[in-house]
């Protein structure tokens, strides 16, 4: 059997696609939060499936900072607020196909010691 070579950004796509599978077969009702990383820029949002509306936003862009791992504590931090503010204490963490380690890691953590539940 030949071996298929398979790039970075199909590896992401599969991920991505496995952990959205994962949340339709789970039937979820919570929010996601959705944590989208560039190279230069870190996106948090929580965002409702049913109502299809986005309850609350941050990102690295609006703090004005380049992300690196102080300021993915500082966006989980702030996610975590305006969430609870919003009523939703309960989400799904969706890393969009992002390895869970570094940045994502570190707003994972800081979001459920401000928290919020996954």
């Amino acid at each position: 059997m030949k071996k298929v070579n398979i790039n970075r950004s199909e590896r992401k796509t599969a991920r991505h696609i496995r952990l959205l599978n994962r949340f339709k077969r789970e039937n979820n009702t919570k929010p996601r939060l959705i944590v989208t990383k560039t190279n230069a820029n870190l996106f948090a949002q929580v965002f409702d499936d049913v109502t299809q509306k986005v309850i609350a936003a941050v990102n690295s862009v609006q703090l004005k900072k380049q992300a690196n791992i102080e300021v993915a504590k500082i966006i989980g931090e702030k996610i975590a607020e305006k969430a609870i503010a919003n009523g939703v204490t309960e989400v799904v963490f969706d890393r969009t196909g992002s390895k869970y380690h570094g940045q994502i890691k570190n707003l994972a953590d800081s979001a459920r010691a401000k928290g919020l539940i996954f």
